[in-house]
């Protein structure tokens, strides 16, 4: 029987959304979850509507679970959602539509006995190499991503791909499991992100299965793995990890990895895990260029079939410039919002809706200003930090400054060096990861990176 709408779930409800906003930010929240309804709770299920299908399976692969884990914790009798995509007809009615609701369980409730195909991610359908926008940044990921999927035989293993967030790791991976299954349906896939390996490995443990894991991952044709960088720190997981790679490199299967840095720069990470990670094709994906982000945008319109103006385009374009993924929720948003009100896209309504996205992409730091900022606070010389002086007191703010460079800047390690007096971009590696460290233990050397941040980012 169906809870209806009430003052209790209405409290729940706007209790999971306070929730949400705080995780996820305002612009997510106002593009993805806002339209969100909670139409009442079945059994252990919480229903909740959603306005399109496209809605429905973004929510779906980015947000459910989450959402699933909210409501729980305000209500322990949801266990479950529903989502199901409901519209305003002609008249005002609400209109069920006619998708079957999609339904995401509370992980304890799953089988114990996964197959590959339930732990793995389904690949969306939106994530294709058809629809994969290519410029200078990305064409050698794409070019190994796709020999990597029409090649009957591993050609390097593992691909490596990484870059800043949100630049298409995510998107050529979905890509290669479908052009993977276009030639041969047979094959299996496990594509998932390393916590859930993480996950599903202790869950493995605490049943007493491992074997049962071990083999359900060794059996596969195609392993995926996304933002490897999650599993630093954890000894049990890297152990099986670095096993389960073993076993499906010997028996010809490809593996793909996709993290946030390359395999040598993976702080936490076994030395023979980062030395194995390394062993294929490394792929870098850097930061988008102004072409790039123009045609990414084009192509979003036109995939949304929305007749967004040049001018409106090429002025997110050159605001947007952090990642793909707020540049298409920009353009999403926009698009929305003009569907629901009424109102025609243009630059004007850009600024009027995106203010806290464009003031946010405004405040772009310089490798130049973190400098400045380091000698001021440690009351040295600028040229100290560029000079070849040694010494701990100089060494140690110098590093500093290399790590924030690389923290809050899009610059690679070589240009960071080069502007530190012409060092090898070995010695800036060094530097951040001496600095990854130190900070775990050393209470001031953690307060001193943590104020200079704010003090940049503001």
């Amino acid at each position: 029987m169906i809870v209806p709408q009430s003052s209790d779930l209405e409290a729940q409800w706007a209790q999971v959304r306070s929730l949400l906003r705080a995780e996820v930010g305002d612009t997510a929240f106002s593009t993805w979850l806002k339209p969100l309804l909670a139409l009442g709770i079945e059994g252990d299920r919480g229903l909740v509507s959603v306005p399109t299908q496209f809605m429905r399976d973004w929510v779906a692969a980015h947000y459910a679970d989450r959402i699933r884990s909210l409501w729980n914790g305000v209500n322990t009798q949801v266990r479950s959602i529903n989502l199901v995509v409901q519209t305003k007809g002609a008249s005002g009615t609400i209109v069920n539509r006619e998708q079957p609701p999609l339904r995401v369980v509370e992980p304890q409730q799953r089988p114990v006995n996964d197959t590959p195909d339930e732990l793995s991610v389904q690949l969306d359908p939106r994530f294709t190499f058809e629809n994969f926008v290519v410029g200078k940044p990305n064409e050698f990921a794409v070019a190994a991503a796709e020999r990597i999927a029409t090649s009957p035989k591993p050609p390097f293993n593992p691909l490596f791909l990484y870059g800043g967030v949100g630049l298409g790791k995510t998107h050529l991976m979905h890509a290669i499991g479908h052009r993977f299954l276009q030639i041969d349906p047979s094959k299996k896939i496990v594509f998932m992100t390393a916590e859930k390996f993480m996950y599903q490995f202790v869950r493995a443990l605490r049943i007493k299965e491992t074997i049962t894991f071990k083999e359900m991952f060794r059996s596969v044709d195609l392993l995926m793995v996304d933002d490897v960088q999650f599993i630093s720190g954890k000894d049990s997981t890297q152990e099986e990890f670095f096993h389960t790679f073993n076993t499906l490199v010997d028996r010809g299967k490809q593996i793909v990895i996709s993290a946030d840095r390359s395999p040598s720069d993976l702080s936490g990470l076994e030395e023979r895990i980062r030395s194995r990670l390394g062993w294929g094709l490394v792929a870098d994906i850097h930061p988008t260029t102004y072409e790039l982000r123009l045609g990414i945008l084009q192509a979003k319109a036109e995939q949304l079939q929305s007749d967004v103006p040049q001018r409106v385009l090429e002025f997110l374009a050159a605001r947007i410039t952090s990642n793909v993924r707020e540049l298409e929720g920009a353009l999403n948003r926009m698009v929305h919002q003009a569907s629901l009100t009424n109102r025609a896209v243009s630059v004007e309504m850009a600024q009027e809706i995106l203010h806290d996205l464009l003031r946010a992409n405004d405040r772009r730091v310089t490798i130049e200003e973190i400098q400045r900022a380091v000698a001021e606070h440690y009351q040295m010389k600028l040229s100290d930090l560029t000079g070849p002086r040694r010494s701990r007191a100089i060494a140690r703010p110098r590093q500093a400054a290399m790590y924030l460079c690389k923290q809050l800047t899009p610059r690679s390690l070589p240009e960071i060096g080069k502007k530190f007096g012409s060092r090898d971009h070995t010695t800036v590696m060094h530097a951040v990861r001496q600095i990854e460290k130190l900070i775990a233990d050393d209470r001031q050397l953690a307060d001193d990176v943590e104020l200079l941040k704010r003090r940049l980012m503001s």
